[in-house]
Protein backbone atom coordinates (compact mmCIF):
# COMPACT_ATOMS: atom_id res chain seq x y z
CA UNK A 1 0.00 0.00 0.00
CA UNK A 2 3.01 2.43 0.44
CA UNK A 3 4.16 2.25 -2.95
CA UNK A 4 0.62 2.81 -4.43
CA UNK A 5 0.17 5.91 -1.78
CA UNK A 6 3.77 7.10 -2.52
CA UNK A 7 3.10 7.14 -6.58
CA UNK A 8 0.25 8.96 -5.94
CA UNK A 9 1.77 11.43 -3.69
CA UNK A 10 4.50 12.76 -5.91
CA UNK A 11 1.98 12.93 -9.04
CA UNK A 12 -0.80 15.18 -7.64
CA UNK A 13 2.20 17.68 -6.16
CA UNK A 14 1.13 20.82 -7.45
CA UNK A 15 4.88 22.22 -7.27
CA UNK A 16 5.99 19.59 -9.65
CA UNK A 17 3.47 20.63 -12.44
CA UNK A 18 5.45 23.46 -13.07
CA UNK A 19 8.17 21.20 -14.09
CA UNK A 20 6.58 20.38 -18.08
CA UNK A 21 5.19 24.28 -18.00
CA UNK A 22 8.89 25.62 -17.66
CA UNK A 23 10.03 23.30 -20.20
CA UNK A 24 7.47 24.24 -22.45
CA UNK A 25 8.43 27.94 -22.25
CA UNK A 26 12.08 27.03 -22.74
CA UNK A 27 11.50 24.97 -25.67
CA UNK A 28 8.94 27.12 -27.37
CA UNK A 29 11.66 29.97 -27.05
CA UNK A 30 14.36 27.79 -28.35
CA UNK A 31 12.09 27.05 -31.66
CA UNK A 32 11.26 30.77 -31.64
CA UNK A 33 15.04 32.15 -32.90
CA UNK A 34 15.33 34.34 -29.97
CA UNK A 35 18.57 33.07 -28.70
CA UNK A 36 19.92 33.59 -32.82
CA UNK A 37 18.49 37.12 -32.57
CA UNK A 38 19.94 37.94 -29.15
CA UNK A 39 23.42 36.27 -29.77
CA UNK A 40 23.61 38.42 -33.04
CA UNK A 41 22.28 41.86 -30.94
CA UNK A 42 24.36 41.29 -28.17
CA UNK A 43 27.93 40.63 -30.80
CA UNK A 44 27.11 44.08 -32.51
CA UNK A 45 26.69 45.83 -29.45
CA UNK A 46 30.12 44.55 -27.64
CA UNK A 47 32.04 42.52 -30.26
CA UNK A 48 34.02 45.63 -31.24
CA UNK A 49 35.91 45.11 -28.08
CA UNK A 50 38.40 42.86 -27.17
CA UNK A 51 36.72 39.90 -25.60
CA UNK A 52 33.33 41.54 -26.20
CA UNK A 53 31.89 38.45 -28.10
CA UNK A 54 32.65 36.32 -25.44
CA UNK A 55 31.07 38.75 -22.70
CA UNK A 56 27.81 39.28 -25.09
CA UNK A 57 27.83 34.90 -25.73
CA UNK A 58 27.80 34.98 -21.64
CA UNK A 59 25.20 37.71 -21.25
CA UNK A 60 23.04 35.35 -23.90
CA UNK A 61 23.59 32.69 -21.75
CA UNK A 62 22.19 33.87 -18.33
CA UNK A 63 19.54 34.93 -20.34
CA UNK A 64 19.05 31.73 -21.81
CA UNK A 65 19.55 30.24 -18.64
CA UNK A 66 16.90 32.13 -17.24
CA UNK A 67 14.44 31.38 -19.90
CA UNK A 68 14.72 27.81 -20.48
CA UNK A 69 16.67 26.34 -17.51
CA UNK A 70 17.63 23.08 -19.53
CA UNK A 71 21.42 22.41 -19.83
CA UNK A 72 21.90 20.52 -22.31
CA UNK A 73 19.58 22.46 -24.83
CA UNK A 74 21.25 25.86 -24.03
CA UNK A 75 24.95 24.42 -24.18
CA UNK A 76 23.74 22.95 -27.61
CA UNK A 77 22.01 25.83 -28.84
CA UNK A 78 25.27 28.51 -28.19
CA UNK A 79 27.21 26.25 -29.51
CA UNK A 80 25.48 25.95 -32.77
CA UNK A 81 24.84 29.88 -33.06
CA UNK A 82 27.83 31.52 -31.62
CA UNK A 83 31.09 28.92 -31.91
CA UNK A 84 30.74 29.67 -35.74
CA UNK A 85 30.89 33.07 -35.10
CA UNK A 86 34.22 33.25 -32.20
CA UNK A 87 35.91 31.23 -34.74
CA UNK A 88 35.44 33.63 -37.35
CA UNK A 89 36.53 36.37 -35.47
CA UNK A 90 39.72 34.47 -34.40
CA UNK A 91 38.41 33.69 -31.13
CA UNK A 92 41.29 30.85 -29.49
CA UNK A 93 39.44 27.46 -29.41
CA UNK A 94 40.10 27.14 -25.86
CA UNK A 95 38.51 30.47 -24.62
CA UNK A 96 35.61 29.76 -27.20
CA UNK A 97 34.59 26.52 -25.58
CA UNK A 98 35.31 27.13 -22.22
CA UNK A 99 32.86 30.31 -22.58
CA UNK A 100 30.17 28.80 -23.92
CA UNK A 101 30.00 25.41 -21.79
CA UNK A 102 29.79 27.64 -18.68
CA UNK A 103 27.31 29.96 -19.62
CA UNK A 104 25.58 26.75 -21.17
CA UNK A 105 25.19 25.20 -17.46
CA UNK A 106 24.03 28.42 -15.85
CA UNK A 107 20.65 26.88 -16.21
CA UNK A 108 21.09 25.25 -13.13
CA UNK A 109 21.56 28.29 -10.55
CA UNK A 110 19.67 30.89 -12.47
CA UNK A 111 15.98 31.28 -11.71
CA UNK A 112 13.50 30.09 -12.92
CA UNK A 113 15.17 26.63 -13.59
CA UNK A 114 13.62 23.49 -13.94
CA UNK A 115 16.47 22.12 -11.87
CA UNK A 116 15.88 24.26 -9.18
CA UNK A 117 11.66 23.60 -8.92
CA UNK A 118 13.03 19.64 -8.69
CA UNK A 119 15.75 20.69 -6.21
CA UNK A 120 13.67 23.30 -4.17
CA UNK A 121 10.34 20.45 -4.08
CA UNK A 122 13.02 17.35 -2.80
CA UNK A 123 14.61 19.80 0.02
CA UNK A 124 11.29 21.44 1.05
CA UNK A 125 9.32 17.55 2.06
CA UNK A 126 13.22 16.66 3.58
CA UNK A 127 13.62 20.43 5.97
CA UNK A 128 9.80 19.48 7.05
CA UNK A 129 10.44 16.23 7.81
CA UNK A 130 13.62 16.98 10.14
CA UNK A 131 12.28 19.61 11.60
CA UNK A 132 9.11 17.30 12.97
CA UNK A 133 11.92 14.70 14.19
CA UNK A 134 13.41 16.98 16.03
CA UNK A 135 10.22 18.45 17.85
CA UNK A 136 10.48 22.02 15.92
CA UNK A 137 6.49 22.31 14.74
CA UNK A 138 6.69 26.06 14.38
CA UNK A 139 9.71 26.13 11.96
CA UNK A 140 9.62 28.67 8.90
CA UNK A 141 8.07 26.65 5.78
CA UNK A 142 10.85 26.41 2.86
CA UNK A 143 9.85 26.60 -0.61
CA UNK A 144 10.30 26.50 -4.12
CA UNK A 145 10.22 30.32 -3.67
CA UNK A 146 12.45 31.03 -1.37
CA UNK A 147 15.18 29.07 -3.18
CA UNK A 148 14.61 31.18 -6.33
CA UNK A 149 15.11 34.04 -4.43
CA UNK A 150 18.41 32.49 -2.49
CA UNK A 151 19.81 31.42 -5.85
CA UNK A 152 19.50 34.85 -8.10
CA UNK A 153 22.58 36.41 -6.33
CA UNK A 154 24.71 33.70 -6.45
CA UNK A 155 24.07 33.47 -10.14
CA UNK A 156 24.71 36.70 -10.71
CA UNK A 157 27.91 36.40 -8.70
CA UNK A 158 29.51 33.93 -10.92
CA UNK A 159 27.72 35.82 -14.34
CA UNK A 160 30.00 38.59 -12.94
CA UNK A 161 33.02 36.61 -12.36
CA UNK A 162 32.87 35.25 -15.93
CA UNK A 163 32.98 38.17 -17.36
CA UNK A 164 35.58 39.20 -15.12
CA UNK A 165 37.51 36.47 -16.49
CA UNK A 166 37.04 37.47 -20.35
CA UNK A 167 37.98 41.30 -19.43
CA UNK A 168 41.43 40.39 -17.95
CA UNK A 169 41.94 37.50 -20.86
CA UNK A 170 41.34 40.50 -23.23
CA UNK A 171 43.80 42.78 -21.55
CA UNK A 172 46.70 40.05 -21.13
CA UNK A 173 46.32 38.31 -24.20
CA UNK A 174 43.92 39.91 -26.51
CA UNK A 175 45.29 37.80 -29.63
CA UNK A 176 42.57 35.15 -28.18
CA UNK A 177 40.12 37.35 -28.02
CA UNK A 178 39.91 39.97 -31.03
CA UNK A 179 37.23 42.71 -32.15
CA UNK A 180 34.83 41.00 -33.99
CA UNK A 181 33.22 43.61 -37.30
CA UNK A 182 30.87 41.66 -38.93
CA UNK A 183 29.26 44.60 -40.15
CA UNK A 184 28.55 48.37 -39.91
CA UNK A 185 25.47 49.24 -38.22
CA UNK A 186 23.85 52.58 -37.40
CA UNK A 187 23.19 53.85 -33.80
CA UNK A 188 19.85 54.14 -34.42
CA UNK A 189 19.14 50.30 -36.01
CA UNK A 190 21.07 48.93 -33.42
CA UNK A 191 18.76 50.28 -30.96
CA UNK A 192 16.02 49.41 -32.57
CA UNK A 193 17.23 45.58 -32.83
CA UNK A 194 18.00 45.78 -29.22
CA UNK A 195 14.42 46.69 -28.19
CA UNK A 196 13.34 43.74 -30.34
CA UNK A 197 15.69 40.96 -30.03
CA UNK A 198 16.78 41.72 -25.95
CA UNK A 199 13.32 43.30 -24.35
CA UNK A 200 11.01 41.35 -25.15
CA UNK A 201 12.51 37.28 -23.35
CA UNK A 202 14.31 39.55 -20.77
CA UNK A 203 10.41 41.40 -20.01
CA UNK A 204 8.93 37.55 -20.00
CA UNK A 205 11.87 36.37 -17.34
CA UNK A 206 11.46 39.47 -15.47
CA UNK A 207 7.66 38.96 -15.43
CA UNK A 208 8.06 35.17 -14.45
CA UNK A 209 10.80 35.54 -11.62
CA UNK A 210 9.16 38.70 -10.01
CA UNK A 211 5.53 37.32 -10.10
CA UNK A 212 6.72 34.40 -8.25
CA UNK A 213 9.05 36.65 -5.77
CA UNK A 214 6.76 39.22 -5.65
CA UNK A 215 3.74 36.76 -4.17
CA UNK A 216 1.83 37.76 -7.12
CA UNK A 217 1.83 33.95 -8.45
CA UNK A 218 2.78 30.80 -6.98
CA UNK A 219 5.93 28.84 -9.34
CA UNK A 220 3.18 26.97 -11.18
CA UNK A 221 1.15 29.79 -12.04
CA UNK A 222 3.83 32.04 -13.82
CA UNK A 223 4.94 28.93 -15.49
CA UNK A 224 1.59 29.10 -17.21
CA UNK A 225 2.15 32.92 -18.01
CA UNK A 226 5.66 32.19 -19.36
CA UNK A 227 4.47 29.37 -21.42
CA UNK A 228 1.52 31.93 -22.44
CA UNK A 229 4.22 34.50 -22.85
CA UNK A 230 6.38 32.49 -24.61
CA UNK A 231 4.02 31.06 -27.85
CA UNK A 232 3.07 34.81 -28.29
CA UNK A 233 6.52 35.83 -28.62
CA UNK A 234 6.98 33.05 -30.89
CA UNK A 235 3.67 34.32 -32.67
CA UNK A 236 5.36 38.03 -33.05
CA UNK A 237 8.07 37.09 -34.35
CA UNK A 238 5.98 34.72 -37.27
CA UNK A 239 7.75 31.57 -36.12
CA UNK A 240 4.75 30.02 -34.68
CA UNK A 241 3.01 27.12 -37.27
CA UNK A 242 2.20 23.68 -36.59
CA UNK A 243 5.10 22.28 -37.48
CA UNK A 244 6.64 24.14 -34.61
CA UNK A 245 4.03 23.67 -32.32
CA UNK A 246 4.23 19.66 -32.71
CA UNK A 247 7.80 19.67 -32.08
CA UNK A 248 7.17 21.92 -29.01
CA UNK A 249 4.88 19.32 -27.60
CA UNK A 250 6.70 16.49 -28.43
CA UNK A 251 10.09 18.05 -27.28
CA UNK A 252 8.02 18.99 -24.11
CA UNK A 253 6.05 15.40 -23.60
CA UNK A 254 9.05 13.31 -24.11
CA UNK A 255 11.35 15.40 -21.38
CA UNK A 256 8.24 15.74 -18.97
CA UNK A 257 8.11 11.88 -19.51
CA UNK A 258 11.69 11.30 -18.32
CA UNK A 259 11.62 13.80 -15.39
CA UNK A 260 8.48 12.05 -13.59
CA UNK A 261 9.89 8.48 -14.70
CA UNK A 262 13.20 9.12 -13.02
CA UNK A 263 11.05 10.67 -9.81
CA UNK A 264 8.52 7.80 -9.69
CA UNK A 265 11.42 5.30 -9.65
CA UNK A 266 13.51 7.54 -7.52
CA UNK A 267 10.56 7.67 -4.91
CA UNK A 268 10.57 3.60 -5.19
CA UNK A 269 14.16 3.43 -4.15
CA UNK A 270 13.66 6.28 -1.30
CA UNK A 271 11.39 4.00 0.35
CA UNK A 272 12.75 0.74 -0.15
CA UNK A 273 16.07 2.24 1.09
CA UNK A 274 14.41 3.52 4.35
CA UNK A 275 12.34 0.44 4.73
CA UNK A 276 15.92 -1.35 5.29
CA UNK A 277 17.12 1.51 7.66
CA UNK A 278 19.87 2.83 4.94
CA UNK A 279 18.84 6.52 6.15
CA UNK A 280 19.60 5.51 9.22
CA UNK A 281 23.30 4.28 8.62
CA UNK A 282 24.11 7.19 6.22
CA UNK A 283 22.70 9.61 9.19
CA UNK A 284 24.75 8.00 11.45
CA UNK A 285 27.90 8.02 9.59
CA UNK A 286 27.80 11.69 8.57
CA UNK A 287 26.85 12.49 12.53
CA UNK A 288 29.65 10.33 13.21
CA UNK A 289 32.82 11.86 11.51
CA UNK A 290 35.19 13.81 12.92
CA UNK A 291 34.92 17.54 12.31
CA UNK A 292 31.11 17.52 12.76
CA UNK A 293 29.17 19.68 9.95
CA UNK A 294 31.92 20.77 8.33
CA UNK A 295 33.73 16.71 7.42
CA UNK A 296 30.00 16.11 6.59
CA UNK A 297 29.35 18.73 4.33
CA UNK A 298 32.52 18.47 2.41
CA UNK A 299 31.83 14.75 2.05
CA UNK A 300 28.71 15.24 0.79
CA UNK A 301 29.05 17.78 -1.44
CA UNK A 302 32.23 15.75 -2.35
CA UNK A 303 29.94 12.66 -2.95
CA UNK A 304 27.58 14.66 -5.52
CA UNK A 305 30.20 16.32 -7.35
CA UNK A 306 31.66 12.71 -8.36
CA UNK A 307 28.09 11.39 -9.08
CA UNK A 308 27.51 14.65 -11.33
CA UNK A 309 29.88 12.61 -13.46
CA UNK A 310 27.64 9.75 -14.42
CA UNK A 311 24.13 10.54 -13.07
CA UNK A 312 22.15 13.48 -14.35
CA UNK A 313 20.79 16.51 -12.01
CA UNK A 314 17.60 15.27 -11.30
CA UNK A 315 18.77 11.72 -10.66
CA UNK A 316 20.70 12.92 -7.75
CA UNK A 317 18.39 15.44 -6.68
CA UNK A 318 16.09 12.40 -6.09
CA UNK A 319 17.71 9.83 -5.01
CA UNK A 320 20.56 11.80 -2.94
CA UNK A 321 19.04 14.57 -1.81
CA UNK A 322 16.30 12.65 0.68
CA UNK A 323 18.83 10.62 2.50
CA UNK A 324 22.10 12.93 3.33
CA UNK A 325 19.87 16.30 3.84
CA UNK A 326 18.30 14.95 7.16
CA UNK A 327 21.90 14.93 8.50
CA UNK A 328 23.00 17.77 7.14
CA UNK A 329 19.60 19.64 8.94
CA UNK A 330 20.68 18.60 12.21
CA UNK A 331 23.15 21.33 12.44
CA UNK A 332 20.32 24.20 12.03
CA UNK A 333 22.03 25.14 8.81
CA UNK A 334 19.75 27.40 5.89
CA UNK A 335 18.01 25.19 3.73
CA UNK A 336 18.11 27.90 0.96
CA UNK A 337 22.14 28.05 1.63
CA UNK A 338 22.53 24.30 1.43
CA UNK A 339 19.87 23.99 -1.78
CA UNK A 340 21.91 26.92 -3.48
CA UNK A 341 25.68 25.12 -2.18
CA UNK A 342 24.61 21.51 -4.15
CA UNK A 343 22.63 23.19 -7.38
CA UNK A 344 25.94 25.19 -7.91
CA UNK A 345 27.95 22.45 -6.82
CA UNK A 346 26.46 20.03 -9.38
CA UNK A 347 27.01 22.59 -11.75
CA UNK A 348 30.34 22.82 -11.26
CA UNK A 349 30.73 18.75 -11.59
CA UNK A 350 28.65 19.20 -15.30
CA UNK A 351 31.70 21.55 -16.68
CA UNK A 352 34.59 19.57 -14.84
CA UNK A 353 36.68 17.56 -17.37
CA UNK A 354 36.68 14.24 -18.46
CA UNK A 355 33.35 13.54 -18.05
CA UNK A 356 31.03 16.84 -17.20
CA UNK A 357 28.17 16.57 -19.33
CA UNK A 358 28.36 20.34 -20.97
CA UNK A 359 32.15 18.86 -22.61
CA UNK A 360 29.59 15.90 -24.72
CA UNK A 361 27.23 18.42 -25.72
CA UNK A 362 30.06 20.99 -27.18
CA UNK A 363 32.00 18.15 -28.32
CA UNK A 364 28.60 16.89 -30.41
CA UNK A 365 28.40 20.25 -32.27
CA UNK A 366 31.86 22.29 -32.31
CA UNK A 367 33.77 21.11 -35.93
CA UNK A 368 36.34 18.93 -36.31
CA UNK A 369 39.03 21.46 -36.09
CA UNK A 370 38.53 21.99 -32.50
CA UNK A 371 40.12 19.05 -31.05
CA UNK A 372 39.09 17.09 -27.13
CA UNK A 373 42.24 18.41 -25.31
CA UNK A 374 41.30 22.03 -26.31
CA UNK A 375 37.89 21.83 -24.79
CA UNK A 376 39.50 20.42 -21.92
CA UNK A 377 41.51 23.18 -20.78
CA UNK A 378 39.33 25.65 -22.02
CA UNK A 379 37.16 25.21 -18.88
CA UNK A 380 39.81 24.39 -16.78
CA UNK A 381 39.83 28.28 -16.04
CA UNK A 382 35.93 28.36 -15.40
CA UNK A 383 36.06 25.76 -13.13
CA UNK A 384 38.54 27.54 -11.02
CA UNK A 385 35.40 30.11 -10.88
CA UNK A 386 32.95 27.92 -10.09
CA UNK A 387 35.05 26.24 -7.43
CA UNK A 388 35.78 30.65 -5.90
CA UNK A 389 31.77 31.03 -6.12
CA UNK A 390 31.24 27.75 -4.17
CA UNK A 391 34.12 28.99 -1.66
CA UNK A 392 32.64 32.64 -1.29
CA UNK A 393 29.21 31.21 -0.83
CA UNK A 394 30.56 28.35 1.80
CA UNK A 395 32.04 31.17 4.10
CA UNK A 396 29.39 33.85 3.23
CA UNK A 397 25.54 32.45 3.57
CA UNK A 398 24.16 35.61 3.25
CA UNK A 399 24.37 35.52 -0.08
CA UNK A 400 22.18 33.05 -0.62
CA UNK A 401 20.11 33.95 2.28
CA UNK A 402 19.88 37.70 2.34
CA UNK A 403 17.66 37.88 -0.37
CA UNK A 404 14.91 35.83 0.65
CA UNK A 405 14.95 37.50 3.71
CA UNK A 406 14.43 40.50 2.86
CA UNK A 407 11.44 40.45 -0.12
CA UNK A 408 9.57 36.91 1.31
CA UNK A 409 9.20 37.59 5.26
Amino acid sequence: AAIPSRFFGVMSNEILVAVPLFVFMGVMLERSKVAEDLLKTMGQCFGRAPGGLGISVTLVGMLLAASTGIVGATVVTMGLLSLPSMLRAGYDHKLACGTICASGTLGQIIPPSIALVILGDALAGTYSQSQMEKGNFLAEPFSVIDLFAGALLPGLTLVALYIAWLILTAILRPETCPPYYEEDIKLRHLSVQIVKAILPPAFLVVAVLGSILGGLATPTEAASFGGVGATLLAAVKLQLNMKVIKEVIRATTRISCMVFSILLGASLFSLTFRGFGGDKLVHQFLTGLPGGFVTAMAVVMLVMFLLGFVLDFIEIVFIVVPIVAPALFAADISPVWLGVMMAMNLQTSFLTPPFGWALFYIRGVAPDVIRTPEIYRGVVPFVVIQLIGLTILAFNPELATWLPSKILN
